[in-house]
Parts: structure tokens; C-alpha cells; sequence
């Protein structure tokens, strides 16, 4: 059994959360619990009270690629949902030879979903721009 003892990991608070896979920009897919849901999305914040994230309920994702590959701009929902309703979070990571939510994402609309997903601090609604496309290298025959 492994001790752990005062002074052993002296690395600044900074360093051990960019150390975890569950930090802020971390795209994610969140179990919950009464009533029984699934969201996806972009960590903005992870707290012992309760996790805040930017993204849709898992059951919209398919109107929101549309909506995304039409161009129309969209509001990503900022919620809260407190550590009593969750019921399992994990990395939105493929699965053997499924893809990812955010790969089929990028797949069809050639854009990052992690920066569309965060909240605009100027308040506008995200939409459409270059800053977020996904650069592919394309074979060329």
C-alpha cells in the first residue's frame, strides 16, 4: 500500500489539475440522475459542490451538427449541475473502432467542438468562424 505523507508531492495546485483528464476544456459526456439524463459538452468547471459545463443534452446532437453545418448560429447551454445529480462522468474518448461524440462532430462539420462549446464572455451566440474549423491535412491524388 502506497503512503502518501506530507511534503511528498510539493508541485503547485495548477500542475496537479492540468494533470487531470477531467480539467476545465475537457469534452465530456455526464450521466445524471433524477431525472434520469445524458449531456455533452466542454468542462468549464469541476468542484466538490458539483460540475458547471457548456454543451447540449445528448439527445439533441444529431439537430445540433445540423444545425452547425447549416451554419445557423446556436447558444450552447452554461449549467450547473450539482455532485448529488451525477451519476457518472466520462471523456467523451472512442470506443475501438467507434468514434468519439466530438470526432463524429468534427467529421461532419469540420469544426472543434471544445471551442464552440464554450461561453462567449461578450454575450453573442456562437456560431460559424474559422478560428474553430479542425485543420485537416488532405491526400491529394
Amino acid at each position: 500500500m502506497t503512503k502518501f505523507s506530507p511534503g511528498e508531492d510539493d508541485r503547485p495546485l495548477a500542475q496537479k489539475s492540468a494533470a487531470s483528464p477531467f480539467s476545465p476544456g475537457s469534452m465530456v459526456v455526464v450521466t445524471l440522475a433524477n431525472p434520469r439524463d445524458k449531456f455533452w459538452g466542454t468542462i468549464l468547471a469541476l468542484a466538490p459542490e458539483g460540475l458547471s459545463i457548456g454543451g447540449f443534452e445528448l439527445a439533441s446532437f444529431e439537430d445540433l451538427v445540423v444545425m452547425v453545418k447549416d451554419g445557423e448560429s446556436f447558444t450552447a447551454a452554461v449549467v450547473f449541475f450539482p455532485m448529488h445529480r451525477i451519476g457518472r462522468i466520462e471523456l467523451d474518448l472512442p470506443d475501438g473502432s467507434l468514434p468519439s461524440l466530438s470526432q463524429r462532430f468534427v467529421a461532419k462539420t469540420g469544426l472543434d467542438p471544445a471551442s464552440l462549446l464554450r461561453p462567449r464572455i461578450d454575450g453573442t451566440r456562437n456560431h460559424r468562424t474559422d478560428s474553430s474549423r479542425v485543420h485537416a491535412t488532405e491526400d491529394r491524388a
